[in-house]
């Protein structure tokens, strides 16, 4: 038995006064590894009659080692507890339980409670069960274990989730009566057993091969027939191979725990047995009056109140949703009523049933506050479910109408089930206040919604609008030609257009009813449309610079767009009209919104006032009749609304003074660098100078023709001012004017006398120094520096004279003033030469 004992570790698992042997437990888990198994084990135990052969046909069975009965010693108890082992040899791991027998004569007659809970645990924990039973005892009452099947399986059915379990009926010592005899026989007390249990409402006409596989199998006598025993066990053994797979004798169970939790599971299933009070019904055999009847009422309503299961149940309903809380609830309270009705059972009928009543009321009003909280749970869940599924579907691109609609009528349905599960069965509270109040909150949170998504939606189109419609806008109204404003409208109402549709499109999943979408869609217009009239209006506030800008544009820009030189050739008259006609066209563009196509008189109006010259006349006349007949004495338009009226008649004429005003200097300063030019450009004396210097020299001209010395010193004089003439770079010197050519050939004509003395001195001698060139250099650098100086700021005051044609802010300088400045330059470069 030593090496048995090794292989199928024999364990108490719960000792005889009812302990749970948890250390032993978790030393058998270990040393079988059945923490390893995962689902693929089996569990089998044997209950039956004292001393009937249970532990002998387990050693046989399965190879265990559990202690048998010493037949010489005398028949008593030998397995005390629930024993358990590994069955040796059989695939997948087997593990067998050992009861202790019942109807034995050490606990007595009235001491069951062991009995019932350990055959209780063998039905909750095993997949197989062996009913070890004497064949000459099928169809006794006691012996055959009808009372404690009938109390095990109702009480199972209350306190575990269905299972699948094989009962296995070992008929021990057959005899010769047939076993197609005796099978029926036992099965037909089984179905009865079943049939008169008290069933939950749920399983009420279950049958029982919903829970039960009942097997029959019968052995001959150990004692008698050992070696035929032996061979029927050798052949059971086989049925125990595999018996978890498809077609074994478990091969259909439910409800199986891991293997890595059945220590766990076994200690709180035998926990539960033991705290169970309905294993051990009292027997009452005494009738009491009315008086009675209310007092256990009363005891049943305050075990209510302090029941654990009760208070567990209420804090977990503060706390939030309780799954299966009806049924839980209905549970509690129907051990209650059960309890009462067991303790009442032999009362008065009609006392017993007024106090039942009255014991439901009280019991009902104690544990409504429990059940309002659930709605309370359920609704503010379904509210923030049907948030989070609307959310959902919007993101998914659903419709809002159907994806409100949907999520409402999921959340109305999954509160609807909550409600139903909230149910009591044994009270008749309606939901339908509670459920009203959730639509109410859906519909105000849908609303809400709706208001949110249409506001982010319209948003987006103006936006979208406002990207397509103001830069160009801008654009346009800055460029202010005659194709201006229709194509403002062209572009508004393609952009408008193209937004309307697809805005239509948008919103027509929220089904909205035809006037909503109308308000809608003409909100957008007006968006669009107050949005280009906004942009006019900004560009109207700058339209004096931009008809500055448009003028100097024109002015000083040729038709290539290059910038004008005045030469002198242009006609300053002409460009200046034509400046200000573009101008007074930009003017006339900003005087007004057209963006409804209406025709107006707008620029014919100004260009007949204002650039024809009516204005000035009409004004000069009107102050001979002192009447008014200025057509731009007015502050509309004709034709144009009111609120169309960007620049009024009064304030173009304002304007178009303030421009004029500002853009005289323009021209004026083009008049006076186009003179200047002029004079630039003739640096010789004119020409009446030239015939009087020739008229009045004739006489000396006469004298140098007729004395030969005169002509030599008139040659040599002419080599000194060719001389002088390429030394000085006469022509360059007067290209900026002749006052200013006379001071810089003035500056510089002394050092290049002295210059060209000193070359004829050093090419007379037939030597050069070098440190003399130097010098001169150095000072005819410092004597030249005056003269470039003073062409260089002629060259700026020309070139600013130019630029400030482009703008008309730009500082202006006449040639007088450009004369003074040179002159002053040249006066104290002179004074620094000394």
């Amino acid at each position: 038995m030593g090496k048995r004992e090794e292989d199928c570790f024999p364990t108490q698992l719960i000792d005889g006064n009812g302990e749970f042997n948890v250390e032993g437990l978790d030393t058998f888990v270990k040393k079988t590894k059945l923490s390893d198994c995962g689902l693929s084990y089996a569990v089998v135990a044997i209950m039956g009659p004292q001393s009937s052969g249970k532990s002998t046909l387990l050693n046989h069975l399965f190879k265990t080692s559990f202690k048998e009965m010493d037949a010489f010693a005398g028949r008593s108890q030998t397995t005390k507890g629930i024993w358990m082992a590994k069955c040796v040899g059989i695939e997948p791991f087997t593990l067998v339980m050992d009861l202790e027998g019942t109807d034995g004569r050490e606990r007595g007659e009235d001491d069951t409670t062991f009995e019932k809970q350990s055959a209780l645990f063998a039905l909750a924990v095993a997949d197989i069960v062996l009913i070890n039973m004497w064949c000459h005892d099928i169809g006794r009452e006691q012996a055959a274990n009808k009372p404690l099947l009938k109390t095990v399986f109702q009480v199972m059915l209350r306190l575990f989730s269905p299972r699948k379990t094989t009962l296995l009926f070992v008929i021990r010592d057959k005899t010769k009566t047939p076993m197609e005899l005796l099978e029926p026989v036992l099965r037909e007390d089984i179905q009865k057993i079943w049939d008169l249990v008290r069933k939950p409402e749920s399983h009420k006409n279950t049958p029982l091969s919903e829970f039960f596989n009942v097997e029959v199998v019968a052995l001959s006598s150990y004692e008698d027939k050992e070696k035929v025993f032996k061979q029927e066990v050798a052949e059971l053994r086989q049925r125990f191979f595999h018996s978890i797979s498809p077609g074994g004798l478990a091969g259909d169970r439910r409800g199986v725990v891991p293997a890595s939790g059945f220590s766990f599971s076994s200690q709180e299933i035998w926990k539960v047995i033991k705290e169970n009070r309905d294993l051990d019904l009292p027997a009452h055999k005494v009738m009491v009056a009315t008086v009675r009847c209310e007092e256990i009422a009363n005891e049943k309503l305050h075990h209510l109140a302090t029941d654990e299961s009760w208070l567990e149940l209420q804090k977990a309903a503060e706390d939030g949703l309780v799954p299966g809380f009806g049924r839980k609830l209905s549970s509690i309270l129907e051990k209650y009523f059960s309890e009462y009705d067991a303790e009442a059972i032999y009362f008065d009928e009609g006392v017993r049933k007024e106090k039942r009543l009255l014991l439901k009321s009280k019991a009902l009003d104690f544990v409504y506050s429990a059940y309002a909280t659930m709605l309370g749970h359920l609704r503010s869940n379904a509210l923030e479910s049907f948030k989070i599924r609307l959310e959902q579907s919007l993101n998914q691109g659903k419709g809002f109408a159907n994806a409100v609609r949907d999520s409402q009528q999921a959340c109305l349905l999954v509160f609807d089930k909550g409600c139903e599960d909230a149910g009591v069965k044994q009270a008749t509270w309606d939901a339908s206040k509670v459920r009203e109040k959730l639509c109410r909150d859906i519909d105000s949170h849908a609303s809400s919604a709706q208001t949110a998504r249409l506001s982010e939606i319209t948003a987006n189109y103006e936006k979208r609008l406002t990207q397509a419609l103001s830069e160009p806008v801008a654009s346009l109204l800055e460029a202010g030609g005659k194709e201006t404003w229709p194509s403002i409208r062209t572009l508004l109402k393609r952009e408008t257009e193209a937004a309307v549709t697809d805005f239509l499109d948008t919103v027509t999943g929220f089904e909205l009813d035809q006037a909503t979408t109308d308000a809608m869609v003409q909100n957008l217009k007006d968006y669009s449309r107050n949005l280009v009239e906004k942009k006019a209006r900004e560009e109207a506030a700058k339209i004096l610079i931009r008809m500055k800008d448009r003028f100097s544009t024109v002015f000083s820009h040729d038709k290539d767009s290059m910038p004008r030189v005045w030469t002198g050739k242009e006609d300053i008259r002409a460009i200046t009209k034509d400046a200000r006609a573009e101008a007074l066209g930009l003017l006339s563009v900003m005087a007004a919104i057209r963006l409804d196509d209406r025709p107006d008189k707008i620029k014919s109006t100004l260009f007949s006032s204002l650039v024809d010259g009516t204005v000035s006349d009409t004004s000069s006349h009107n102050r001979s009749l002192g009447a008014s007949t200025d057509p731009l004495a007015s502050s509309s338009w004709e034709k144009v609304p009111p609120k169309d009226v960007l620049l009024t008649p009064v304030q173009c004429k304002s304007l178009w003074r303030q421009f004029k005003s500002e853009t005289e200097y323009t021209v004026t300063q083009a008049i006076s660098a186009q003179e200047a030019h002029k004079r630039n450009n003739n640096w010789l004396p004119p020409a009446w100078a030239i015939v009087l210097m020739i008229v009045l020299g004739f006489n000396e001209l006469m004298m140098l023709l007729k004395n030969p010395l005169y002509l030599l010193g008139l040659f040599v004089a002419f080599l000194v001012c060719k001389a002088l003439w390429v030394q000085l770079d006469i022509p360059r010197e007067f290209q900026h004017g002749a006052l200013a050519g006379v001071l810089s050939v003035t500056s510089k004509f002394l050092p290049t006398i002295m210059n060209l003395l000193r070359k004829l001195a050093e090419e007379a001698q037939g030597k050069t120094t070098q440190g003399v060139p130097e010098y001169s250099a150095s000072q005819s650098y410092r004597h030249q520096s005056p003269s470039h100086s003073v062409s260089n700021t002629v060259c700026e005051s020309v070139s600013s004279n130019i630029s400030s044609l482009a703008d008309d802010d730009a500082e202006y300088s006449s040639p007088a003033l450009v004369q003074r400045r040179n002159t002053s330059n040249v006066r104290e470069t002179e004074i620094t030469e000394m």
